[in-house]
């Protein structure tokens, strides 16, 4: 059962991740080229037409970076086990696909190729130690609470 946890889990957090890639490019009206909600079934075309503008370049690591993050706590939050793990593993195929992307379709400036390896993995591990953090911090607590009310219940018996 955890094998389809996790993997319903790496799919949501995939696909919150991609919307969130998606939700900003179609943020700025001047980007858009394409009918679709989606701009990746006329990627090439729109990368030709975005392929001098180094702000959209910036804007596009910048939301995948949010989106790496977000997708790393959705992930994170779905599996039982090995939070941050899977979190990773989100950046992990962000980053494949990315490569991928730039390796298939020759547009992309320099820094975009180099900052792609420092936000996939940096970001998703975030997004992974945020609930990681969250959960140890609610189980402190509730050992605690746990603590006073035994040392409570020692007390009114006696």
């Amino acid at each position: 059962m955890n094998f389809l946890r996790n993997t319903f889990a790496v799919l949501v957090g995939l696909a919150v991740a991609l919307l969130l890639i998606t939700l900003g490019i179609r943020s700025n009206p001047r980007w858009i080229t394409f009918e679709d909600f989606a701009p990746f079934e006329r990627w090439q075309s729109f990368l030709k037409s975005v392929q001098h503008d180094d702000g959209f370049f910036a804007f596009l690591l910048l939301f995948t970076g949010i989106g790496s993050i977000v997708g790393g706590v959705v992930t994170a939050i779905i599996v039982k086990y090995g939070k941050v793990a899977y979190a990773i593993l989100i950046g992990f195929v962000l980053l494949f696909c990315a490569v991928m992307d730039v390796v298939i379709f020759p547009y992309h400036p320099t820094f975009y190729k180099i900052c792609i390896f420092l936000t996939f993995f940096p970001f998703s591990w975030i997004g992974g130690k945020i609930v990681e953090v969250i959960y140890e911090r609610k189980k402190r607590r509730q050992r605690k609470a746990a603590k006073l009310a035994a040392g409570n219940g020692d007390r009114l018996s006696s």
